[in-house]
C-alpha cells in the first residue's frame, strides 16, 4: 500500500509539472524546445494522412451502403465482434419481386414474360453489385480501417508520449535556470556566518537539477527517434493505399462493365420479342456490341490519353522546352505501360520538364539516351 501511494505521490507531481510548464508556455512564460523543420513537416504530412484517409473511408461506406440503417447495424455487428447476417441487394430483390409477380400473371403472357427476363436480369445485377461491395470492403475499406484503428493509434500514442517527454525537458531546463540563476545571487551577496552551508546546498541542488536534465533529455532523444520512425512509415502507408485505390478501380471498372454486359443481353431479348406489344425501338443495341467484362479495352484506364494524342505525341520527337529543364527524384518504382513511357526506379535522378498541350499529371523524363512519360505523383521535382 505504502508504494502505490508513493508511485500516486510521483505521479500527481510529474503531472502537475507538465500543466505547469504547459500553462507558462501558453502564456509565454516559459522556453519551448522546438523540433525540427523536418519533424514538423512529418507531423504535418501524418496529419493530413489521417485526415483525409477518415473522409475518404467515410464517403467510401456511403458510397457502397447508402442505408444509414444498414451502416448502423453494420457497426454494431462489428463492435459486438459478430459476423454481419447477408442482406439482398436492392438489384435481388426487385429481382425476385419480378419473377413472383410474374407467376401470378402469367408466364404465359407478354407482360409475364418480360417480367421474368428482366427479373432475372435484376437478380444478376444484384449478385455483381454484391461481389462488387464484398471486394471493395476486402481491397479497399478494410486497409484503411486497419490503418486508422491500428498505425494512427499507435503513432498517436508515441506523439503524445513524446510530448509529455518534452514537457519533462523543459521542466527541468526551467528548473536548472532557476538554481543557477539562485547559485549566482548567492555567490554575488555573501554571508559569512552561513555561506559555506547554504552555497552547498544551492551547488547540490544545481547538481541536481543537471542530472535530471541529462537524463529527460536522454529520454526525449530516444522517443523522438521513434516517433520519427513511425511518421517516415507514412510514406509506406502512401505506397499500399494506393494499390489498394487501383484494386477499388478495377473492381468498380469490372462491376460496371459486368453491369454494361448484363444490359445489353437484355436489351437484345426484349429487341427479339413478337406479339401485340412491341418494344421500343430505342432497345436496338445491334450498333453496340457487347464486351466481355474481362476485356480491359470496354473500359479506359485513368488519366489515358486518347489514340488522337497518343498518336500526336511522338516521344522520339520531343525536344526540351526553352525554359529548361528540371531534376527529379523518383520516389517510388514504376514500370513503363509502353514503349511511350519511361520505367523508373526509387531514388534515381532523372531530368524532366513539360510540353505544350501535354496532361498535367505527366511529364517527360529522360535518363540518359532513354526518354519516356513519367507520372509526376512518382516523382519529388527538386529546386
Amino acid at each position: 500500500m505504502d508504494f502505490n501511494v508513493r508511485k500516486l505521490a510521483t505521479d500527481a507531481g510529474i503531472f502537475f509539472s507538465r500543466a505547469v510548464q504547459f500553462t507558462e508556455e501558453k502564456l509565454g512564460q516559459a522556453e519551448k524546445t522546438e523540433l525540427d523543420t523536418h519533424f514538423e513537416n512529418l507531423l504535418s504530412r501524418a496529419d493530413c494522412t489521417k485526415n483525409w484517409t477518415e473522409k475518404i473511408y467515410r464517403q467510401t461506406e456511403v458510397l457502397l451502403q447508402p442505408n444509414p440503417g444498414a451502416r448502423i447495424e453494420e457497426f454494431l455487428y462489428e463492435k459486438l465482434d459478430r459476423k454481419v447476417p447477408p442482406r439482398p441487394t436492392n438489384g435481388e430483390i426487385l429481382g425476385q419481386f419480378m419473377l413472383e409477380a410474374a407467376k401470378e400473371f402469367g408466364p404465359g403472357t407478354p407482360y409475364g414474360s418480360t417480367l421474368i427476363k428482366v427479373g432475372d436480369c435484376q437478380r444478376r445485377l444484384g449478385g455483381a453489385e454484391r461481389e462488387f461491395l464484398q471486394t471493395s470492403s476486402i481491397s479497399f475499406l478494410t486497409p484503411l480501417h486497419n490503418f486508422l484503428e491500428g498505425d494512427w493509434r499507435t503513432i498517436s500514442r508515441e506523439r503524445r508520449l513524446l510530448e509529455n517527454r518534452r514537457l519533462d525537458l523543459d521542466a527541468c531546463k526551467a528548473r536548472l535556470k532557476k538554481a543557477k540563476a539562485a547559485e549566482t545571487k548567492a555567490a554575488a551577496v555573501p554571508d559569512f556566518q552561513e555561506t559555506r552551508p547554504r552555497n552547498y546546498v544551492l551547488s547540490a541542488s544545481a547538481s541536481a537539477a543537471e542530472h535530471e536534465l541529462r537524463v529527460a533529455q536522454t529520454e526525449f532523444d530516444g522517443q523522438a527517434e521513434v516517433t520519427r520512425l513511425l511518421l517516415e512509415g507514412i510514406s509506406s502507408t502512401h505506397v499500399n493505399h494506393l494499390r489498394c485505390l487501383c484494386e477499388f478501380v478495377e473492381a468498380q471498372a469490372m462491376y460496371y462493365s459486368q453491369c454494361h454486359k448484363y444490359m445489353l443481353e437484355l436489351q437484345r431479348e426484349l429487341g427479339s420479342c413478337s406479339g401485340d406489344i412491341r418494344c421500343p425501338d430505342s432497345l436496338d443495341v445491334n450498333s453496340h456490341p457487347a464486351r466481355s467484362p474481362t476485356d480491359r479495352s470496354a473500359f479506359l484506364p485513368l488519366n489515358s490519353a486518347s489514340p488522337l494524342e497518343t498518336d500526336a505525341l511522338q516521344i522520339e520527337e520531343v525536344q526540351p522546352p526553352a525554359s529548361g529543364t528540371r531534376k527529379a527524384k523518383v520516389l517510388y518504382d514504376y514500370d513503363a505501360a509502353d514503349s511511350s513511357e519511361l520505367s523508373l526506379w526509387a531514388d534515381e535522378l532523372i531530368t524532366v520538364y513539360t510540353v505544350p498541350g501535354m496532361d498535367s499529371d505527366w511529364l517527360i523524363g529522360e535518363r540518359g539516351n532513354q526518354k519516356g512519360k513519367v507520372p509526376v505523383t512518382y516523382l519529388e521535382l527538386l529546386s
